[in-house]
C-alpha cells in the first residue's frame, strides 16, 4: 500500500486527507495500490468496539458518498457532479469490499482465527452456537442493530420485518445485535431467526454502506441509507395508486417472524367470544386507540351494523351473530379503557395492565396519623398514553420523569430494575399486537401510528387490503411501512 486517505468532517462538508498509514478510528479511506491504481473500501479497526455508535454508522455513510465521488474524479482525470440518488442497486466498481482489500494486502485484518472465534461467539441472535471453528463465513449477511434513541418499540420492530425480509429476498443470511438495546434481549420477546450452518463474518467485516458490501449493517442511523429513496423508487410500483404502490414491500415482510407469542391470541380470543373461533356469524373487530381517537368506538359500531343488517336469509337484521361478535381495544391510555363509551369492551390482553396516577393512588396507602409527614414523591402514571421521557425514566430511584423539554440520556447503563419494567412495557405492547392482529376480522386504526401498520401487517396483505380488514380512519392516502 503507497498511500491512504480519508474523510474527516469540517463542518458540513468532508476533506480528504492523504496518509501512509490506517485511521485508527472507522472511516471510509481511498487506498492506492503500487500501480497507482484508487479504490475505496471501509476501514473498521478489527480490535474497534462493537457495534459502532449510531453516529459512526451514520458518519461512515455520509462520508462514503463524498469518497465515493473522488474515486469517480481520480478515474476520469475531471471533476463531474455525480448523481446524489442512484438506483437501490446501483454497484459502484470503485469499491472495494473489506475481505477484498485485505486480501490484496491494502487493509491489514485479523491475524488468527482464535481471534475471529474469540470476537464473535455467541455475541449475535441467530448464530450457530456450536462448533464454529468448523463453520466457513458465511457469503452473504444483514445484521440488524437494535439500539436506538427512540423509546418506542413500533419503528424498531418496522425496521426488523424489512431487513428480514430484504435479507431473504437477497439471499443473505440474517443475524441481529442486541447488545445495546434499550429493552434488553431480543429471544425475551421473540423466538431467534433461522440458524445457518455457517458463522457471521469478522466484526469490521460488516458495513453500513454501500449496500451491495457483501456484510450489511442495518440500523436506526442509516435507515434512510437502506430503506430511503432509493428502496422506494425500486420496490414501489408508480402504475398502482395509494396503498397499492407498496404492495411489493408489503409481501416482504416475514409471517415466521411475526408469530408472537402464538397460543396466546386464540386463548385470549376464546375467553372473550366463549369458545373457539368457528362460527362464521361472528365478527371480531379490534380498536387501537388515544384518548382523542374515542370516535373508533362508533366507527366499530357502524361497522357490525353494516355487517349484519339485512343478512340474514330473510333480510332480517341478524341480532344472535352481532350480540356474540366481540369488540377488542387496546390503548397505550390506561384512562381509555375506563371511558364511557369502552367500558363494556373487552381489553386486548390482561396479563399486563399499564396503570393511570387515579389508580396508582387508589390502592397507595393513606396517612392515618396527625403531624409532619414525610415527602414522597408525586405519583405519576401512564395517562395520556405513551411518552419517551416516561419510558427512560423507568427504574430510576427517585424523581418524577422527565420531562418533554429536557433530553433523556440515552446510552447510560441500564439497570436491572429498569430492564424489568421496561421489558414489562414491551411485553403489553407485544400483547396487545399479537391479539389484535391474529384474532381480529376487522381492525380499526390510522396508520399515522406505527403501532397500526404493524397490525395491518400482521393481518397479512389478502385479508387486511384486498378484502378490507383494515379499516384507516385517516383515509386511504399512501403509506409506507419504514417511517425516514
Amino acid at each position: 500500500m503507497t498511500a491512504a486517505g480519508w474523510a474527516t468532517d469540517s463542518g458540513n462538508q468532508y476533506e480528504i486527507v492523504e496518509d501512509s498509514e490506517l485511521p485508527d478510528f472507522p472511516t471510509p479511506v481511498i487506498v492506492t495500490d503500487k500501480r497507482g491504481r484508487s479504490k475505496w473500501t471501509i476501514s473498521i479497526p478489527p480490535d474497534h468496539e462493537f457495534p459502532l455508535t449510531l453516529n459512526q454508522y451514520a458518519n461512515i455513510c455520509s462520508q462514503s458518498m463524498e469518497i465515493a465521488a473522488t474515486v469517480s474524479d481520480l478515474h476520469s482525470h475531471v471533476h463531474r457532479e455525480h448523481s446524489a440518488h442512484y438506483d437501490y442497486y446501483h454497484v459502484d466498481q470503485n469499491f472495494m469490499d473489506v475481505a477484498e482489500a485485505e486480501a490484496h494486502g491494502l487493509l491489514p485484518g485479523i491475524k488468527t482465527k482464535n481471534s475471529v472465534l474469540n470476537e464473535k461467539d455467541g455475541s449475535l441472535v441467530g448464530e450457530n452456537k456450536g462448533d464454529l471453528i468448523d463453520l466457513a463465513v458465511c457469503d452473504k449477511t444483514l445484521t440488524v442493530v437494535l439500539e436506538t434513541s427512540d423509546a418506542g418499540l413500533g419503528k424498531t420492530l418496522m425496521m426488523l420485518w424489512t431487513a428480514f425480509g430484504l435479507a431473504n429476498k437477497e439471499g443473505r443470511h440474517f443475524f441481529i445485535d442486541d447488545s445495546r438495546w434499550a429493552y434488553g434481549k431480543y429471544t425475551t420477546f421473540f423466538k431467534p431467526p433461522p440458524t445457518p450452518d455457517c458463522r457471521p463474518p469478522p466484526q469490521h467485516e460488516m458495513l453500513p454502506c454501500p449496500h451491495h458490501a457483501r456484510h450489511l449493517i442495518v440500523s436506526a442511523a442509516t435507515i434512510t441509507h437502506t430503506f430511503g429513496g432509493s428502496f422506494n423508487d425500486h420496490f414501489e410500483d408508480a402504475k398502482k395508486m395509494e396503498v397499492f404502490t407498496v404492495k411489493n414491500q408489503y409481501l416482504k415482510w416475514p409471517d415466521s417472524d411475526i408469530e408472537l407469542f402464538s397460543d396466546y391470541p386464540a386463548t385470549t380470543m376464546n375467553m372473550l367470544t366463549g369458545g373457539p373461533q368457528n362460527s362464521r356469524r361472528k365478527l371480531h373487530l379490534t380498536l387501537r386507540i388515544k384518548r382523542a381517537e374515542l370516535s373508533l368506538g362508533y366507527i366499530a359500531h357502524m361497522i357490525l351494523d353494516q355487517k349484519y343488517n339485512h343478512s340474514l336469509p330473510n333480510g332480517g337484521h341478524d341480532v344472535l351473530a352481532q350480540m356474540a361478535s366481540a369488540i377488542v381495544i387496546a390503548s397505550d391510555d390506561p384512562d381509555v379503557y375506563d371511558s364511557e363509551e369502552f367500558k363494556e369492551v373487552s381489553r386486548a390482553q390482561e396479563k399486563i395492565r399499564l396503570a393511570s396516577k387515579n389508580a396508582l393512588e387508589a390502592v397507595a396507602p393513606k396517612p392515618n396519623t396527625p403531624g409532619p409527614r414525610k415527602f414522597v414523591d408525586d405519583t405519576v402514571g401512564w395517562e395520556g398514553g405513551f411518552y419517551a421521557g416516561m419510558f427512560w425514566s423507568l427504574g430510576k430511584p427517585s424523581g418524577t420523569p422527565k420531562t418533554g423539554v429536557e433530553t433523556p440520556d440515552t446510552t447510560l447503563p441500564i439497570t436491572a430494575e429498569a430492564l424489568r419494567l421496561r421489558e414489562l412495557v414491551g411485553r403489553a405492547y407485544l400483547m396487545d399486537l399479537a391479539v389484535l392482529g391474529k384474532a381480529s376480522d376487522k381492525i380499526v386504526c390510522t396508520v399515522s401510528s406505527t403501532g397500526c401498520r404493524l397490525l395491518a401487517v400482521m393481518m397479512g396483505w389478502k385479508k387486511a387490503i384486498e378484502e378490507g380488514g383494515f379499516v384507516n380512519v385517516d383515509g386511504n392516502f399512501e403509506w409506507r411501512g419504514v417511517a425516514w
